[in-house]
């Protein structure tokens, strides 16, 4: 019975933390106006690279990478202050709205 328990409660924890990161697709399509001029109007890429159907959790860590000041490629330059402003939330519905393409 604890088992039961314990198993349920850790089910439903890891169900929590997997809503809480997945983003508002609708949100970050609002938000990705901003990141067209280089990625293109439906992620194809452009000056910048293809996001377009990538993972969401590796678009997501990507960003927090730029906002952090991290040396991510050669366009580290572009992309920093891009991201700086960006709050998780913004983050998770921009990796959202970008996997969903």
């Amino acid at each position: 019975m604890k088992k039961s328990i314990l198993a349920a409660t850790a089910a439903g924890l890891m169900t929590f933390g997997m809503a809480a990161q997945a983003g508002d697709v609708a949100a970050g399509q609002a938000a990705y106006s901003t990141c067209m001029g280089c990625h293109g109007m439906q992620g194809q890429g452009g000056v910048g690279p293809a996001v377009a159907g990538r993972d969401a959790g590796e678009l997501a860590e990507l960003m927090k990478k730029y906002r952090a000041g991290e040396q991510v490629g050669p366009m580290t330059a572009m992309m920093a202050p891009m991201a700086a402003g960006l709050s998780d939330a913004d983050i998770a519905n921009l990796s959202a709205y970008m996997a969903s393409l």
